[in-house]
């Protein structure tokens, strides 16, 4: 099962309504079960720099069904994934990628954030990704 575009917009509406409520401007990336990207915003004054970090947090989250930050804390040096971030054409490590699921838990997609602090980034995420209860995906 895929997420659908109407879908992956209304998570990108949320993720943008947390972002303004902790007044931080955002990348929004929201990509399927095959992690391809399905939708994406950058709101105004959004650092440029942060799209391609937003996607690919949103990937990382896909590939490997968790959050980036949980990946990120295995990829230390000594860890079990150690050095994983130069597969798959560079992956990110630190938080703002959470995996989407739909009411049956099955993971749909992945929503990717970058533009402020990872703790920010990681609010806005999970604040797009734990909406499909609602969406009824």
């Amino acid at each position: 099962m895929n997420i659908t575009l109407e879908q992956a917009e209304k998570i990108i509406a949320v993720a943008k309504e947390k972002s303004v409520s902790i007044n931080t401007k955002m990348n929004i990336a929201i990509v399927d079960a095959g992690a391809n990207l399905v939708a994406f915003a950058r709101m105004d004054g959004a650092w440029l720099g942060s799209l391609d970090i937003a996607i690919k947090k949103a990937k990382t989250a896909r590939y490997f069904d968790m959050n980036t930050g949980i990946i990120g804390e295995l990829s230390q040096p000594g860890g079990s994934l150690y050095n994983i971030e130069h597969a798959n054409g560079g992956l990110i490590t630190f938080p703002g990628g959470v995996p989407i699921k739909n009411t049956d838990g099955e993971i749909i997609g992945a929503i990717g954030v970058s533009g402020s602090s990872v703790e920010n980034d990681h609010a806005v995420a999970e604040a797009g990704a734990f909406i499909t209860e609602s969406l009824a995906v």
